[in-house]
């Protein structure tokens, strides 16, 4: 059996979708664990109606303290075997779970991830300039070349999960890396499991993001965040997105870097200060 965890933070429309897509899965056993991180919109009341009607379908709720600790929640509480996470603005090919899970299943290894990872909302100009931003390959979540083993685990046996006691919570946008870093081994690529996210689409999404992402460790601690803060300052912001808005012949984008520019430079103020490391 498999248990599909998806923490949830303000995304109802999304979570939706998500859910939809995981119910007309090909794989015939898993059941469906959403943890809503301290929800302020209408998450909650989404989650009661769909308990009552979603067979394999249970939620829980915590106070907000980030996905890591959302992931873990979910864990506890899941019956199957492998333990998959997701998050609540991805959708699904119909083969996602069979084809993610089946290494594991076959014993060939013991955590998998796969790099079919497309945008689901290409044509939206703040989703494009959000790939261009992250140096992503056109299209897809990742760079070209991506490595064919990563931290990133979208599927684990749930006895090694245990066995490290799970997420890290304290990595702050990170905490998906710290499983890797516990179980001292990486996920293997599994082709054909194909999945679609969706990157920011408003500029307001932009801006959440970006202090989202902002709360990763920094090399040289403060210090590294004092650098981060100088690079993500105005004159700056103007500089690569002038120039980044012509190589890419996307003019949008020197105001998505301005807005992304600012969620950072918060995010970070944000993380000195009150030391705090959620959205």
């Amino acid at each position: 059996m498999i248990s599909v965890i998806i923490p949830t933070y303000n995304e109802k429309l999304d979570l939706e979708k998500c859910i939809e897509s995981l119910g007309a899965q090909s794989y015939p056993d898993f059941e469906i664990i959403v943890v809503d991180d301290g929800s302020v919109d209408t998450t909650s009341q989404m989650l009661r109606s769909a308990s009552k009607t979603l067979p394999g379908f249970k939620y829980f709720e915590q106070k907000h303290q980030g996905a890591g600790a959302a992931r873990n929640l979910g864990a506890k509480h899941a019956r199957g075997e492998i333990l998959v996470f997701v998050d609540a603005d991805m959708t699904f090919d119909k083969n996602f779970l069979k084809i993610l899970a089946g290494p594991i299943e076959k014993k060939e290894t013991k955590g998998t991830f796969s790099k079919e990872e497309f945008v689901s909302n290409w044509d939206n100009v703040w989703a494009r300039c959000f790939s261009i931003n992250e140096g992503w390959e056109k299209g897809r979540r990742h760079p070209k070349n991506y490595p064919d083993k990563q931290k990133v685990f979208r599927a684990i046996l749930r006895s090694e999960f245990e066995r490290v006691g799970g997420f890290d919570p304290s990595k702050g946008y990170m905490d998906d890396w710290s499983l890797g870093q516990r179980l001292g081994y990486d996920a293997v690529n599994v082709p054909g499991a194909i999945f679609y996210h969706k990157n920011p689409d408003s500029l307001a999404g932009v801006f959440i993001q970006a202090k989202w992402i902002s709360k990763r460790p920094y090399k040289l601690g403060r210090i590294g965040k004092i650098f981060a803060l100088l690079r993500a300052s105005l004159p700056e912001s103007l500089w690569v997105g002038f120039w980044k808005s012509l190589f890419n012949m996307e003019p949008l984008f020197i105001i998505f870097k301005i807005v992304y520019d600012l969620g950072i430079f918060i995010g970070i103020l944000e993380s000195l200060v009150l030391d705090k490391t959620v959205k």
